[in-house]
């Protein structure tokens, strides 16, 4: 069988039906084979369509993960999940294709690649709020920009979290939100009231006319769409480099910093490392103690007296599903076939 089919299969049968991942997770893993399949084609100097999935070995795979490494400059944490991509590949092939059970037994003992742990780090209070008083709302997409550095601080979200919020996710007048996390798991907390006259002000007077699809999207983009999660890391690392050209920020993601920096604020103002884990959306409490990198000492107490109060409540949401349907399906399948 070529390796076109099977990774149709794996895109449109194997991910949404059988895993039944979450959009951001589908996307990720689709993400993968659209840089998997040209260098495949380059590598073999022919079709996908016209290369046997016997063809793929461990050591093509690891010419994929360096060519990642080394010309696209990703790093190893970014290396090793396409590297997780191509072993459910694997694991698909195991499930529907046995007969090319030695191909994926290959596949899936590729090891991953060691990584330093990275760096977290914090903003102090003073240059969250000079991040704050620099953005140029000048422009129409300044008060977007203010918007969303205020409620990543506030809320601690993950940009893909950010991304992904509706109007209606948020009780203005109770200044709540409801934010849909990893695992499809909803989780609502508590927003400044502050915050939420910002947002207000923004949907009011500064939100572009957003194309039809994107009617309910909360943040929209000079074209009318949906603000995706690398447009927010890049508003994020514009308006830290504008406030703070001297600030170190090798190895620190410029959204992420915030989430950091809501946690620690949350801990410095004595909250309970149960709140802090449900603010953030961890579903585990050792998730919340390495982030935090408490000392061993304070772990202990903290485990002797955390109670597990989960507020996150498992629900459905059909617009996870808008990338899977039949007509998406469709398209995927004519763009792989152009390829």
């Amino acid at each position: 069988m070529d390796i076109l089919t099977s990774i149709k299969k794996y895109l449109t049968e194997y991910l949404p039906g059988t895993k039944g991942l979450s959009k951001n997770t589908f996307l990720a893993y689709r993400d993968t084979m659209k840089l998997f399949i040209p260098f495949l084609q380059k590598h073999f100097s022919k079709k996908c369509s016209e290369i046997e999935i016997s063809e793929v070995d461990p050591e093509l795979i690891l010419s994929f993960l360096e060519y990642l490494e080394k010309e696209r400059k990703n790093c190893i944490k970014t290396r090793n999940n396409r590297l997780a991509t191509l072993k459910s590949f694997a694991k698909m092939l195991l499930l529907h294709y046995p007969e090319y059970k030695q191909t994926a037994d290959r596949i899936l003992n590729i090891p991953k690649k060691r990584a330093q742990k990275n760096l977290v780090g914090a903003l102090y209070p003073h240059e969250v709020k000079h991040i704050f008083d620099e953005v140029d709302l000048s422009k129409n997409t300044g008060f977007r920009d203010s918007a969303i550095l205020k409620l990543l601080y506030d809320s601690g979200a993950r940009a893909s979290e950010i991304a992904q919020l509706h109007i209606e996710d948020f009780d203005f007048n109770n200044n709540m939100l409801q934010i849909l996390g990893k695992g499809g798991c909803f989780r609502v907390i508590y927003i400044n009231p502050v915050t939420t006259k910002v947002i207000e002000n923004y949907i009011k007077n500064y939100r572009p006319k957003p194309d039809p699809m994107y009617k309910t999207h909360l943040f929209i983009n000079k074209r009318g769409k949906a603000l995706t999660r690398h447009g927010i890391y890049k508003l994020c690392k514009k308006n830290i480099q504008k406030a703070l050209p001297g600030k170190k920020m090798q190895g620190l993601n410029p959204v992420h910093i915030f989430r950091h920096s809501c946690a620690v604020r949350m801990l410095l103002e004595e909250a309970s490392i149960t709140d802090i884990k449900n603010h953030l959306g961890h579903e585990h409490l050792k998730s919340t103690m390495i982030y935090l990198e408490i000392d061993i000492s304070k772990k202990r107490q903290i485990q002797e007296n955390y109670n597990i109060n989960a507020i996150s409540s498992k629900e459905t949401n059909p617009e996870l599903d808008e990338l899977i349907n039949w007509k998406e399906k469709k398209k995927l399948m004519e763009w792989l076939d152009s390829l």
